[in-house]
């Protein structure tokens, strides 16, 4: 039986990876340096993570310290903050940039549960789309007859059960989500 669930697998895992990621550039009331992870400024006419041009420390639990490398480019990266959906004002020192991250209110609270809602439907389409693939590729192998069809429906039933295991992944990884945005 040709049936290789492990591609299928590692796929899978590298959605909840991703899914993971976008959790991390979510906001939730506390400093966090991974909220400026998407974040590019215009460096030398190339758009460059803020990370690679400045040190980034938390000095306190709601308060993000931006030291750049090179003092030129301070303008750029307040900039690239205000025109993010990051929704911090940046305070500039000439030397340095402060992101207060301020409580959040019952609303935003509100607005990022959705957000992290959309990315776990996101994730569980990804997951959905990825069994279908497989099965699509266990269909073509029983056509050559390289599987029988009883490998077809045992490998449909296998891979239904990868795809429900990742899916209450995503579940529960949305429900941390959303615990950790209601505790703050």
């Amino acid at each position: 039986m040709n049936t290789d669930y492990a591609k299928y697998s590692a796929k899978m895992k590298k959605t909840i990876e991703v899914l993971e990621s976008q959790f991390a550039s979510v906001r939730a009331g506390r400093a966090n340096a991974s909220v400026l992870d998407t974040l590019r400024v215009e460096y030398y006419g190339t758009p460059t993570p803020v990370n690679q041009i400045a040190s980034i420390s938390s000095p306190d639990p709601r308060t993000l310290l931006i030291q750049p490398w090179d003092g030129s480019c301070l303008k750029a990266i307040e900039k690239a903050i205000q025109s993010s959906d990051l929704g911090i004002n940046p305070q500039n020192d000439g030397r340095s940039i402060r992101l207060a991250f301020p409580q959040l209110t019952e609303e935003r609270r509100k607005d990022l549960a959705k957000q992290v809602r959309k990315y776990g439907e996101e994730a569980k389409t990804a997951i959905r789309n990825i069994r279908r693939d497989a099965i699509e590729d266990f269909k073509a192998q029983k056509k050559k007859a390289e599987i029988t069809e009883d490998d077809l429906k045992d490998a449909e039933k296998d891979v239904q059960k990868l795809t429900d295991d990742f899916i209450k992944e995503i579940d529960g990884c949305v429900a941390r989500k959303e615990k950790e945005l209601s505790e703050i």
